[in-house]
This record gives structure tokens, sequence and C-alpha cells, in this order.
């Protein structure tokens, strides 16, 4: 299975969403928290070509973008073959 990294912030929804559909495959996830660490936040910003917003969701070196973009790649039936080929 593919390292996957989540960057999140406290109370936002979308992340937890993101969280939720990742768990229910039960896809070992890394949680970067960006809420108070600017060194992280840049780190994310960078990675994700200046996207800002969270959650910012990398399935190996692959950019998925945020929770639209996990759940619209799940509907697609592209999500689970890019969690096992990464």
């Amino acid at each position: 299975m593919a390292e996957v990294t989540i960057y999140t912030t406290m109370l936002c929804p979308y992340c937890v969403r993101a969280k939720q559909l990742l768990t229910k495959k039960n896809v070992a996830f890394t949680e970067v928290d960006v809420s108070m660490d600017r060194a992280r936040r840049f780190e994310m910003t960078v990675r994700a070509k200046g996207r800002q917003t969270v959650p910012q969701i990398f399935i190996g070196d692959t950019h998925v973008g945020g929770c639209d973009d996990l759940f619209a790649l799940d509907r697609a039936g592209r999500l689970d073959p890019l969690l096992a080929s990464a």
C-alpha cells in the first residue's frame, strides 16, 4: 500500500471527511497538522504547487489535492488503484 500524507488543520470538516474515507478503506496515513507550524505549512504549499487550503493529500509522490478531489477519485474508481500502485 502507498504512503499517504494528509496535511490538515484543527476543526477542518473537509480534513475530517478525507480522513474518514481513508480510514474506511483501511489506509494508514501520516497526518501533518499545519495549524500552528509555519514551516510545515510552507512545506505543504511547496509540495502542493502553491495550494494553501487544507486538506492537501499526497499518495506516494502524487498530489491528489483536497477532500473533493479525493472523493472524486474514489467515485471514478481510480483511488484504490492509485493506493495500490504508488
